[in-house]
C-alpha cells in the first residue's frame, strides 16, 4: 500500500506544477486565510475573550468577597469568643457570689439556731434550778413539819415551841 502512495506521488510531481505549486493560488490563500483569521477575531475571539475577562472579573469578585466574608466570619468568632468568656466569668463571680451568700445565710442560720439552743438551754437549767429549789422548799417544810411531830411525839406537845 505504501508503494501505491508513492507511485501516486511520483506522478503527481511529474505532471506541472508538481506537489508544490507556486503562482497566483499561494497569495489568494494567503488572503483568505488572513480573511478568515480577522472574521474569527471579530465574530469569535473577542466575545470569547469578552467573556472569559468578565467570567475572571466575576470569579476575583466573588473571591474577593469570600475573603472579606471569612475576615468578617473570623472577627465575630473572635468577637463571640470574647463575649462567651466574659459571659463565663460574670456567671463563674455570680456562681461564687451566690455559694458565699448561701454560706454567709447558712452561717447565721447555725449561729441562731445554736442561740435558741443555748436560750432553751439556759431556760431549762433555770426552770431546773426553780423546780429544784422549790422541791427543797417543799422538802425542807415538810422535814420541818415531819421533825415536830416526831419531837412532839418523843418530847410531848407541851414542851416543843412552836
Amino acid at each position: 500500500m505504501t508503494n501505491w502512495m508513492i507511485l501516486l506521488a511520483a506522478e503527481a510531481a511529474e505532471t506541472e506544477g508538481g506537489l508544490f505549486d507556486f503562482d497566483a493560488t499561494l497569495p489568494l490563500m494567503a488572503i483568505q486565510f488572513l480573511i478568515l483569521v480577522a472574521l474569527m477575531n471579530v465574530l469569535f475571539f473577542k466575545p470569547l475573550t469578552k467573556v472569559l475577562d468578565e467570567r475572571a472579573e466575576y470569579i476575583r469578585k466573588n473571591l474577593n468577597e469570600a475573603k472579606e466574608n471569612a475576615k468578617k466570619s473570623e472577627e465575630l468568632a473572635q468577637k463571640f469568643d470574647e463575649q462567651l468568656k466574659e459571659v463565663r466569668r460574670e456567671s463563674q463571680e455570680m456562681i461564687a457570689q451566690a455559694q458565699a451568700e448561701a454560706q454567709e445565710q447558712a452561717a447565721k442560720n447555725v449561729a441562731q439556731a445554736q442561740q435558741e439552743v443555748q436560750a432553751q438551754r439556759e431556760k431549762a437549767t433555770a426552770e431546773i434550778t426553780e423546780q429544784k429549789e422549790q422541791a427543797f422548799q417543799s422538802l425542807e417544810s415538810q422535814v420541818d413539819t415531819l421533825s415536830r411531830q416526831i419531837l412532839e411525839k418523843l418530847v410531848g406537845a407541851d414542851l416543843v415551841k412552836r
